[in-house]
């Protein structure tokens, strides 16, 4: 019997609690799920790979989560799943924004192979509103980002914004 692998890549700059329900949910429609870091220098990353790495690493770890690992990749997509032996990609929806961009992107890569099948998971509805793009936003203006990440996390962010300087005038 084969091993049904999926892949849920990302920049996870930083990783969200969305993140991580997707990682929950996701997890149970496969036998093996791949967190794939990537880079992607057009997100302007408040982390650099290596280090986002290590935060998805320590955040899945402690998730307690038998059948999921982290691997770090730079290439294509459709390349990296296919290098992983993945016949499943997972991404999460927040909003008809993030389907219009996904749905483009599920074209294309099942145009690049049609053997892997893209899932679509809708965020919970209470973490729909997160996004790693409005977490970094607000913290680097000195808001409060506890409710939309794990406190390592949160620690992680405030460090670094505190290193760049950054804070809001009032």
């Amino acid at each position: 019997m084969s091993t049904r692998t999926g892949i849920y890549p990302g920049t996870f700059d930083p990783i969200t609690r969305g993140h991580a329900d997707i990682i929950r949910r996701g997890r149970k429609l496969v036998d093996h799920l791949i967190i794939g870091v990537t880079t992607n220098p057009s997100k302007n990353p408040m982390f650099e790979t290596e280090e986002r790495l290590a935060m998805v690493k320590r955040e899945v770890a402690a998730m307690d989560l038998d059948n999921v690992s982290v691997v770090g990749f730079n290439a294509l997509l459709m390349k990296f799943a296919e290098a992983q032996g993945a016949s499943v990609i997972l991404r999460g929806l927040r909003a008809v924004a993030d389907f219009e961009y996904e749905y483009q992107m599920a074209g294309m890569n099942q145009y690049l192979d049609d053997e892997i099948e893209t899932v679509f998971l809708m965020a919970d509805v209470s973490l729909q509103p997160i996004a790693s793009k409005l977490v970094k936003e607000i913290a680097l203006y000195g808001g409060d980002i506890t409710s939309f990440v794990s406190p390592a996390v949160r620690d992680d962010v405030v460090a670094r914004v505190e290193r760049i300087g950054m804070k809001g005038d009032y």
